[in-house]
C-alpha cells in the first residue's frame, strides 16, 4: 500500500480531508501530521519522515494563514509558506514524490474583473500572498511533480472561518454589517478534499499549477445573507464598503477563479457554492464540531 503524508493535517483542510479518506475506500495510507510532528521547516525530521514512509503523494495544508497579523509577523510567515514550501519541493524531488500543494487566490492583485485563469500576472497586495506565492515559485525551481491548487474563502464544520463566524455572532448579535465590494467565491473545504483524494486516487501526476474554488461568484455580505437564510436565522444585514472596515492587510477586492483549465484536464464537476453551503451547514446540524 502507497502513503500519503498530510502536512498541516490539524487545520481546516486537514480535517476535512481526514472526513473525506474515512468514507472512501483506497489502496492508499493517509497519514495526518501536525504542525510538531510534520514541521515544514524542520529539514532533518522531514527527511526522516520521507524515509520511513516513502510516500507517493506529499499533500501540503500547512500554511500561515493569519492575513492581518502577517503584515507585522512578515518572518514567520516567509518561514512556513515560502522556506516550507521549497523544503518539501526538494525532498519531493529526492525521493520522487507528487507534491500537492494548496495556494490562495490572494497571489494576485484584484484589479482584474473578469475570473482569474492560472497564467495571468500575479501581483500579490500584501504579505500573506507574497509569501504564498514564494512558495509556488520555490516548488516549481524544485523540479518535483506537483500540482498547485489555488483556492479562495475556505470554509468548513472545522476549525476558525467565516461562516462558524457568522454563526457565532448570530447568537448574541440582530445586525450585522458585512463587507459588499470584496468579491470572489466562498469554497467547502470538504469538496476541496474530494478534488485532493481524486487526484491521489487515481495516481494523477504532473509539473501543473491549477484553480479550485466552489462555481459562482459572492462577496462577503452576499456569504453571510446565504449563510443566514439557509440557517434560518433573523439577523438584520447591512452592506459596508471595503473603507468602513479597515484591516491591516489590503484584500484584492475581486478573486473570482476560473476553473475551466481543471474542468477541461480532469472532466471534474464543481459543486455551485450555494449548494456546498446547505451541505455544510447540514453537516454542523447534525453533528457538531468544535474544532
Amino acid at each position: 500500500m502507497k502513503n500519503v503524508l498530510i502536512f498541516g493535517g490539524d487545520g481546516q483542510l486537514g480535517w476535512s480531508l481526514k472526513k473525506v479518506v474515512g468514507n472512501t475506500e483506497s489502496l492508499f495510507q493517509y497519514h495526518f501530521l501536525g504542525s510538531k510532528e510534520g514541521d515544514v521547516l524542520d529539514v532533518a525530521s522531514l527527511d526522516l519522515l520521507f524515509q520511513k514512509y516513502k510516500p507517493a503523494y506529499i499533500v501540503n495544508c500547512a500554511a500561515y494563514t493569519a492575513v492581518d497579523k502577517a503584515e507585522e509577523d512578515i518572518d514567520a510567515a516567509f518561514d512556513i509558506n515560502a522556506q516550507g514550501a521549497e523544503n518539501l519541493g526538494i525532498l519531493c524531488k529526492d525521493n520522487n514524490s507528487c507534491l500537492i500543494h494548496i495556494s490562495t487566490d490572494f497571489v494576485f492583485d484584484g484589479i482584474k474583473t473578469s475570473p482569474l485563469k492560472e497564467e495571468d500576472n500575479t501581483n500579490p497586495i500584501g504579505v500573506y500572498g507574497l509569501s504564498k506565492l514564494k512558495g509556488e515559485e520555490a516548488i516549481r525551481r524544485s523540479d518535483c511533480e506537483y500540482f498547485i491548487l489555488r483556492t479562495s474563502w475556505l470554509y468548513s464544520e472545522f476549525g476558525n472561518n467565516f461562516l462558524k463566524t457568522m454563526l457565532r455572532l448570530a447568537e448574541t448579535k440582530k445586525s450585522l454589517s458585512v463587507v459588499a465590494d470584496q468579491v470572489g467565491t466562498p469554497t467547502y473545504a470538504g469538496d476541496l478534499a474530494q478534488f485532493i483524494v481524486y487526484l491521489i486516487s487515481n495516481n494523477k501526476s504532473g509539473r501543473d499549477t491549477y484553480h479550485y474554488s466552489n462555481e459562482g461568484v459572492a462577496s462577503w455580505y452576499d456569504f453571510a445573507r446565504e449563510i443566514f437564510a439557509v440557517a434560518k436565522l433573523d439577523v438584520k444585514l447591512e452592506p459596508i464598503p471595503t473603507e468602513n472596515f479597515p484591516t491591516l492587510a489590503k484584500r484584492p477586492a475581486y478573486s473570482v477563479l476560473s476553473k475551466e483549465k481543471l474542468r477541461t484536464d480532469f472532466n471534474y464537476n464543481i459543486p455551485n457554492w450555494k449548494d456546498s453551503l446547505k451541505e455544510c451547514l447540514e453537516n454542523i446540524k447534525s453533528c457538531p464540531i468544535k474544532t
